[in-house]
């Protein structure tokens, strides 16, 4: 009793259209590819291929290189320069390598020698199942990046909006600092709350910066310290002074966690002088300088002309000076003060990464 016919012996399910003149070559092909599950389909020249591309999808295309009109190479570049085209498969003679590198380098996936004993055969099935491998493969890798690039925009925006949410939320609380210092007569709670505030503008202003920032991870220094300079001399001058505080500052982008740091620094550095450096309602300002030091060192400066150096907050144990050796800690070096100079000057070199 009879099984049926017999079936392929794989099931590839490529389509394949091969350009060739020699009609007995094709019927080789095509017996062969048939046999082994692939979707052929024929050209006698390459004209007649272009044709057939530029209405039908197919998964390779095989060219021989000699052919009436034009000739294989001509082909391969007018196919290269369709919209979104298939893999090529290049046949080439025994003697032909020059033509094979020739239509390597015109973007042929893969050449084939053409031989009479059979095994070209089994190399051209091979080399086109190879070709459709690599295509899905590099597909799925730009769809995978596609997708990683999706998911990194997704992010990029979420993370502005909780950056944008976060900085409306300590303005409100800093507002409320405002509001609550107004309210009291003791002045040394008047004081801390001061103090308090701009500690929430050091950190309000790295939020600021980071939702218009096109890059999240880093904030740009100097345009920072000139923002959270105002907020606090905004801050201070409710106190009853007014000292210019100026700002000279090199273009450094650092991590967001090295910012805060940094901003923290600048902002006990600031209220400090601002606060104990011109007593008795004297005038002076307070200068405050950013830039590279070389072999990947920031130095940050912040320096007044006033009555000298006392320790952080008036005493070197203070919440203020705290809070400097701390964040100083986190930027890997130390803050040093000049004791030989008038007035105080405070510098911390420190590395950019």
């Amino acid at each position: 009793m009879s099984d049926g016919p017999a079936a392929p012996e794989t099931e590839s399910g490529i389509s394949c259209l091969y350009i060739d003149d020699d009609a007995g070559i094709r019927r080789l092909v095509e017996k062969s590819f048939v046999r082994h599950g692939f979707k052929v389909s024929f050209a006698a020249t390459g004209e007649e291929g272009l044709e057939r591309l530029k209405h039908e999808r197919f998964d390779v295309v095989t060219v021989d290189h000699y052919m009436p009109g034009k000739d294989g190479l001509t082909v391969l570049e007018e196919i290269r320069r369709l919209p979104d085209p298939p893999s090529v498969i290049y046949v080439t003679g025994a003697d032909e390598s020059r033509i094979a590198v020739a239509a390597l380098k015109a973007g042929a996936a893969d050449y084939v020698i053409k031989d009479i004993d059979g095994v070209f055969l089994d190399l051209l099935r091979s080399a086109v199942t190879s070709a459709v491998e690599q295509r899905n493969l590099m597909r799925q890798k730009n769809e995978a990046e596609r997708l990683a690039i999706e998911a990194r925009d997704r992010a990029v925006l979420l993370l502005r909006e909780v950056n944008h949410r976060v900085a409306n939320s300590l303005q409100l609380v800093s507002s409320l600092v405002t509001m609550q210092t107004a309210t009291l007569k003791d002045e040394a709670v008047r004081a801390a709350l001061m103090e308090t505030q701009g500690r929430i503008a050091a950190i309000g202003q790295i939020h600021r910066r980071l939702y218009t920032s096109d890059d999240v991870r880093v904030v740009e220094v100097g345009t920072y310290l000139e923002g959270l300079v105002e907020e606090l001399q905004s801050a201070l001058k409710g106190e009853g002074r007014s000292h210019p505080i100026k700002v000279s500052a090199e273009r450094v982008n650092l991590s967001t966690d090295r910012a805060v740091s940094l901003g923290m620094i600048v902002t006990e550095l600031v209220t400090n002088a601002y606060k104990y450096a011109y007593p008795d309602g004297g005038d002076g300002e307070i200068r405050i300088r950013l830039e590279h030091a070389g072999e990947g060192l920031v130095s940050l400066c912040v320096e007044d002309d006033g009555v000298g150096w006392k320790g952080p907050n008036g005493t070197a144990g203070g919440l203020g000076s705290r809070i400097i050796t701390s964040m100083s800690r986190v930027l890997g070096a130390p803050v040093d003060f000049d004791l030989k100079r008038s007035g105080t000057r405070a510098l911390i070199r420190f590395p950019a990464e």
